[in-house]
């Protein structure tokens, strides 16, 4: 036996697994607007969110290529390649991709995020009610569907 295993088959079971979110913004305010947003957990006594924070298109489907994630966070507005186009192209490419949550500059842009494939859709400013109620949604239908 290696060092770390353990010999209770049950170990570990009952306990819930660390949500994992991909979190895309090249505006660092955008991203600690979202992290404050959702808060550390999901749920009262939930672990902690991993968060994993990128700042480029190469860098979001790098990551989502991984499939280490449970959700995607994308920023439509963000500078050169907006979240809408990264979404669109991650839904194309990547292979089982995870739900993406895809935060556009105005409510008028719904119309506009519909072409991105994106699983739901917030416009700004962000409501931290209906942005922690959206990740915990998408996060539970992609733990059923895993």
């Amino acid at each position: 036996m290696s060092t770390g295993e353990t010999l209770d088959p049950h170990a570990g079971e009952g306990q819930a697994r660390a949500p994992r979110i991909l979190l895309y913004s090249d505006d660092v305010d955008a991203r600690q607007e979202v992290l404050l947003a959702v808060g550390r957990r999901l749920t009262r006594g939930a672990p902690d969110i991993e968060w994993v924070e990128v700042a480029s298109p190469a860098a979001v489907i790098a990551e989502a290529s991984t499939g280490r994630y449970d959700l995607l966070v994308l920023d439509g507005e963000a500078a050169k390649t907006g979240g809408m186009g990264v979404s669109r192209q991650l839904k194309d490419e990547v292979y089982d991709c995870p739900p993406v949550l895809l935060l556009t500059g105005r409510p008028q842009d719904a119309w506009l995020a519909s072409w991105s494939n994106a699983d739901a859709v917030l416009s700004r400013p962000l409501d931290p009610e209906d942005v922690q109620r959206a990740v915990a949604s998408l996060v539970a239908t992609q733990a059923l569907a895993g």
